[in-house]
């Protein structure tokens, strides 16, 4: 089985970013610039642009090579943190613009692909179901959706078709979309509308009137607004990360005929929780793919091998006709503490700085409900989802799951007092990394295939927490706030972290520190 970003037939976007993601010059001036050339970048720099605005991308790498081509692309307003939860959260005025936003993210998905390109935009069902048989959650699950405004409904004795899903809960007008070609196409349009792109990678951000980007190699950039949409804010040391967490989630794909599972979005409810969707194969109008995913956790925080193979299980137990598993990836969401995204202005005071993250399982329609709103704001103009979406907002409703939440942070520090992984370098496999206790140092060790040791300090740049080995993704990684580190050169993969890990000679172990 292959690890792999995405299935093959999804487009990358590689050309693309070398052909127009230039180094130098900078600019002279700009209006506004959008750091990240994610979903939420894209769409919210096309929209400006489309409104008259000069609008710069600054990526350090391309188009969505940060999560957003990772992503396995179910468009829901049937919403994963259940409505029940959002209506006690947000009110039910707040649940009916969760409901509405993520309705009209997917509608403009279904408009600009038809507009634009093929990009494999279809109308689905939404099938949620009971993992234990019991049809009680699904019941008050299916009042608060319709009073939310969703069409909603449940079937308690299952569905015929589907025997082995048990009591689900029906919702209409879902969809699916291929990931790779709705980013191609919205990088194209956005190209052609005369989006600039700049291939950089940002320090820092400062309010004022303009704000600044500074650049790590010290060049620094003025624009009238900036919108920071880099999946997590890196420019916020403290705020935001106090109201969302890190989750690593695990997706497998396996080769299936068409009719071997639904046609529809299909997740469960359990903890973690599991999910499903059929992927049409281009070249064979009666094959494609069963692409699951789900087994979330914490990043940095109980890493398991085995994820991979209890998708596997579980794909198998609900549709045992599936065939081979062919491709494996794994991918990063930030989970809010009530729910819903952050879009908006700023919580820290930065005047003339906006920015989006929380995804919560829900990039893609995030994604675009930034653009819809960000759109506005940058312009001095309101929007009315904008109070539900606001950064600055208290999750006081939802106070227990803050509690707890940084609760699990702040134990996580103290790593720093605890032992290695292994008591000397000599102990770790190839292939391998483990923490190595150094006097009071831990120091993170990777041991790659050709013997050779990679040491790095472990801290966490970003608020000192102490780095952990990821045995599936081989990467270092921070059970705090999810910054991820490469296993070779200590170089960031995931913010918040802005800095690599320092390098330190790799010693022995457990020997005093110097």
């Amino acid at each position: 089985m292959s690890t792999a970003r995405t299935l093959s037939l999804w487009d990358s976007l590689d050309d693309l970013s070398r052909a127009h993601f230039k180094r130098r010059p900078l600019p002279s001036q700009v209006d506004v610039i959008v750091v990240g050339a994610g979903i939420a970048g894209l769409t919210t720099a096309l929209m400006l642009r489309e409104q008259g605005r000069e609008v710069l991308i600054v990526d350090r790498a391309g188009f969505g090579d940060g999560e957003s081509l990772r992503t396995t692309a179910h468009l829901a307003s049937a919403l994963d943190d259940r409505y029940y939860h959002l209506q006690r959260w947000h009110g039910r005025d707040g649940a009916r613009v969760a409901a509405q936003s993520h309705a009209a993210a997917i509608d403009w998905i279904e408009q600009f692909c038809h507009s634009s390109q093929d990009c494999d935009f279809v109308r689905v069902p939404g099938l949620l179901f009971a993992h234990d048989g019991d049809a009680s959650r699904l019941r008050d699950e299916a009042q608060a959706a319709r009073d939310a405004g969703l069409d909603a409904r449940l079937w308690p004795e299952g569905l015929a078709d589907w025997p082995r899903l048990g009591p689900v809960l029906e919702f209409s007008n879902q969809a699916r979309v291929d990931m790779g070609r709705l980013m191609r196409a919205l990088a194209e349009r956005a190209l052609a509308r005369g989006v600039g792109c700049l291939h950089a990678n940002v320090s820092d951000v400062e309010g004022g009137s303009p704000a600044t980007v500074v650049l790590d190699d010290g060049g620094r950039l003025e624009a009238r607004a900036v919108v920071v949409a880099t999946h997590t804010p890196f420019h916020e040391r403290v705020v935001m990360h106090t109201k969302q967490a890190a989750y690593r989630t695990y997706v497998v794909a396996a080769e299936c005929a068409r009719g071997e599972l639904p046609d529809a979005l299909v997740w469960d409810d359990a903890d973690p929780y599991h999910y499903v969707r059929w992927v049409a194969d281009r070249d064979a109008a009666d094959r494609g793919w069963a692409i699951v995913g789900g087994e979330d956790h914490k990043t940095g925080q109980d890493a398991d091998p085995t994820a991979y193979v209890r998708l596997q299980e579980w794909a198998r137990m609900k549709f045992p006709a599936l065939e081979r598993f062919t491709h494996a990836w794994s991918g990063q969401i930030m989970e809010p503490s009530d729910g819903l995204a952050y879009i908006g202005a700023d919580p820290g005071g930065a005047d003339n700085v906006y920015l989006v993250t929380g995804d919560s399982g829900n990039g893609v329609t995030h994604g675009v409900i930034a653009g819809l709103i960000l759109s506005e704001l940058v312009q001095d103009r309101g929007h009315p989802w904008a109070a539900v979406y606001d950064p600055g907002r208290k999750p006081v409703k939802a106070g227990a799951t803050w509690v707890r939440e940084n609760a699990n942070v702040a134990a996580q520090y103290t790593d720093w007092v605890a032992g290695g992984d292994v008591v000397a370098v000599d102990d770790i496999a190839l292939g391998e990394g483990a923490i190595v206790r150094r006097g009071l140092q831990r120091v993170a060790v990777y041991r790659s295939g050709d013997g050779a040791l990679h040491s790095f300090s472990a801290r966490c740049p970003h608020l000192g927490c102490a780095v952990r080995w990821s045995p599936q993704e081989k990467s270092w990684d921070c059970p705090c706030h999810g910054s991820r580190f490469d296993a070779f050169t200590g170089e960031v993969l995931n913010g918040p972290a802005q800095q690599p890990l320092t390098p330190v000679e790799p010693g022995a172990g457990n020997e005093p520190s110097s």
